[in-house]
């Protein structure tokens, strides 16, 4: 059976997460983001080119689908509901029901995921990457729940231990 796990920046460090991706015998990382960057120093190992290196090191590949990411408009969507519950992007546990219909119909719905199923390695596992730390408050949930009803791909969702 294909599965798929996904994963956050918050709550880890450079050394944790690539640790937390071997557990879970992660082979392959889709990076779902927008802006491929998280601000503040102590998530400067998740930048691009710092993450892809130490990835490469692991022995993990990793591919980057922007198709899959929010818009900015989307964003500032939910940053403006994040706003209004008195929520910071890195303390949010759920997405704004406003943000999950528009990203649904202008960006999951027209998606095409074949890309995603055709590179799942047939050994270990992948994971979709963003930066939020839990599943629920992230598009990538939503990504992954597609996954599960069209492809029958089991879902994990990694957190830091």
């Amino acid at each position: 059976m294909l599965k798929i796990a996904t994963i956050g920046v918050y709550g880890f460090d450079g050394d944790s997460y690539l640790q937390r991706l071997q557990q879970a015998d992660v082979r392959l990382l889709f990076d779902v983001r927008q802006r491929r960057g998280v601000r503040g120093p102590d998530y400067a190992w998740a930048n691009s080119l710092r993450l892809q290196a130490a990835l490469a090191e692991a022995g993990i590949a990793y591919e980057h689908h922007r198709e899959l990411a929010p818009t900015t408009e989307l964003r500032h969507l939910q940053y403006a509901e994040d706003d209004r519950q008195g929520v910071g992007k890195r303390s949010r546990r759920e997405l704004a029901a406003e943000y999950t219909r528009r990203y649904t119909a202008e960006i999951l719905d027209p998606a095409d995921l074949e890309p995603i199923v055709s590179a799942l390695p047939s050994s270990g596992t992948a994971a979709l990457f963003c930066v939020e730390r839990d599943p629920e408050a992230c598009h990538r949930s939503l990504v992954a729940q597609r996954l599960a009803e069209q492809h029958h791909i089991t879902i994990e969702h990694l957190r830091p231990l």
